[in-house]
């Protein structure tokens, strides 16, 4: 009998803990940008950020203090293109190298594309000694690509853009359309599928994003489709992603003809209608507990998150959620620090958004936990019991407003109850499968009141 009874605490504590669903908090860190194209974590526990009028800055999320790195003085923005990609080194640390993509006017007034490393200087917080690693990709007003990533090999993989041209997406002699991998000083991998060639995969329209699992065994991309069909792939070294012959999966009679005779590789995920996916990262934290194993996507379109929870292997999409649809408008792109918490680049300034007045932006979202401190209008409420058991009296000095709407969490953020208090000396019965300390936020007469509550029994 008492193994049943643990038996059946335990299911119900996962049920709870299942159902939980985390409320956010979030925080602009960086306002009035010029359409940020490139957000991540640097080493120094600041983030970077590319703006593509050319712009390299690192802001500090604590503070907010935005500190520019370099202005690239070649750079030139033209419709979608301009300053792009970004990742710092491996080694940054001690080499202080960071990689970018931008577009620039080559001889002959050709709009092109180049990967290019400079070194930052701690001491002035400047970068410069440029080295050019790769100039020959065409560019284009759209369809540029053009994320970066480094492999646990420490190859630079990118992704190209078909630059409005889809017949440079099956040409494997073009560099557009196309997933390119090279050496951090520029040559080409001796194991590349073309030998001398830095094409890895081919057959893509535009993608935007590229993270990696936890354990750097797959690498995931995201894709802007036509009218239809964004994808989320797995790059797989030498394969073939059939655009323009395929949009999304092989199902279309002439479709799966050329997917078989080409090698072809289907997206693990794709959406019709399009959303304008861009930046992608994996979510491995417990800070957010649902959105552990899941790939985050930011898109333009749909101006939402939406969260991808994957198979344990990392290869199917078992559900995905959306999250703040259209609550800060365009993103561009996405990156999570070290304890979790997300950050989302807003892009309303790229022509094809509706600017705020503080646009565009860089936005913190964190889980509500146990920084929020007690409210000063915390005197006009009164917790009793306080350390609680099975249950509290919560009553009010001053109080208008007969409807109270509370909410109670666990120190993680996770909504633990919620509902609706009457006016007056209530009582409220706690959650019997939790114990420890909880945060009860009521929300009455347009106040906010947050509680501290020890659960013992």
């Amino acid at each position: 009998m008492k193994t049943i009874v643990i038996l059946v605490t335990l299911i119900a504590l996962l049920i709870k803990t299942a159902n939980a669903q985390t409320e956010f908090h979030t925080k602009t860190i960086a306002a009035n940008l010029d359409t940020p194209w490139e957000i991540l974590w640097g080493p120094d526990n600041f983030i970077w950020f590319t703006e593509r009028s050319g712009k390299i800055s690192r802001v500090n999320p604590d503070t907010g203090e935005v500190f520019e790195v370099i202005q690239i003085a070649d750079a030139r923005e033209v419709g979608e293109g301009g300053l792009l990609g970004m990742v710092t080194d491996p080694d940054f640390l001690t080499n202080n190298y960071f990689y970018v993509a931008y577009n620039f006017y080559a001889a002959g007034n050709n709009y092109r594309e180049k990967i290019v490393r400079y070194t930052f200087n701690p001491a002035t917080g400047k970068a410069d000694s440029p080295l050019v690693l790769l100039n020959t990709i065409s560019g284009a007003n759209n369809h540029n690509g053009c994320r970066l990533i480094i492999s646990h090999d420490k190859k630079l993989i990118f992704t190209t853009g078909d630059s409005q041209d889809t017949s440079n997406s099956q040409n494997i002699n073009s560099l557009n359309g196309k997933t390119l991998r090279i050496n951090l000083d520029g040559s080409v991998p001796e194991d590349n599928p073309l030998p001398g060639s830095p094409v890895w995969t081919w057959g893509h329209r535009n993608p935007q994003g590229l993270a990696f699992s936890p354990d750097s065994t797959i690498l995931y991309s995201s894709e802007h489709g036509p009218n239809s069909n964004d994808e989320i792939n797995i790059i797989q070294k030498g394969r073939n992603y059939g655009w323009p012959a395929v949009e999304g999966f092989c199902n279309t009679s002439n479709e799966i003809t050329f997917c078989n005779d080409s090698n072809v590789v289907e997206p693990i995920f794709a959406w019709t209608p399009t959303l304008a996916v861009a930046g992608i990262d994996f979510y491995n934290s417990d800070l957010i507990p649902e959105w552990k194993n899941s790939l985050l996507v930011t898109s333009l379109k749909a101006s939402r998150i939406t969260q991808l929870l994957l198979n344990e292997s990392g290869t199917e999409v078992l559900n995905t959620k959306d999250f703040f649809a259209g609550t800060f408008g365009r993103l561009r792109d996405i990156c999570i620090s070290p304890e979790g918490k997300v950050y989302i680049a807003v892009s309303n300034r790229d022509g094809r958004g509706n600017p705020k007045t503080d646009d565009d932006k860089i936005v913190e979202i964190s889980p509500i936990t146990s920084s929020v401190d007690e409210t000063r209008n915390d005197k006009f409420v009164n917790i009793t019991p306080n350390p609680a058991g099975n249950f509290v009296n919560i009553s009010f000095s001053k109080l208008t407003q007969t409807e109270i709407v509370y909410s109670l969490y666990n120190v993680n953020g996770q909504v633990l109850k919620t509902g609706v208090l009457e006016e007056g000396s209530t009582k409220l019965d706690l959650p019997l499968n939790f114990e420890g300390l909880a945060f009860l936020k009521l929300n009455a007469d347009n106040q906010v009141y947050m509680k501290k509550i020890l659960i013992k029994r």
